[in-house]
């Protein structure tokens, strides 16, 4: 009879990973948190990969994430916004 998959959480994946990155061997945090050691590998090169994101800047990530529809509000927007100037640029002269 096999075994039921276990998922482990997102706490303890960081937990394992910062083990391994500290310098412990696979042997010992996978006995630790009774994981296989290819696993605790794993985890630390997807900690190795992604750890820049987490210190990047979040404004400038999520203006590249901008979808389609709000650039067109925006477009739409700025073209209310420059009538309205050229507008009162006229009234003024």
């Amino acid at each position: 009879m096999s075994r039921k998959r276990t998922v482990r959480g997102a706490k303890t994946k960081a937990k394992v990973a910062l083990a391994a990155v500290a310098g412990m061997s696979p042997s010992q945090i996978a006995s630790r948190f009774g994981i296989h050691p290819t696993q605790v590998a794993t985890w630390k090169k997807w900690l190795m990969e992604e750890a820049e994101t987490l210190f990047s800047d979040k404004r400038r990530r999520s203006s590249e994430g901008a979808s389609e529809d709000e650039l067109y509000e925006q477009i739409g927007r700025l073209q209310m916004e420059i009538a309205w100037l050229k507008k009162k640029a006229a009234e003024v002269e």
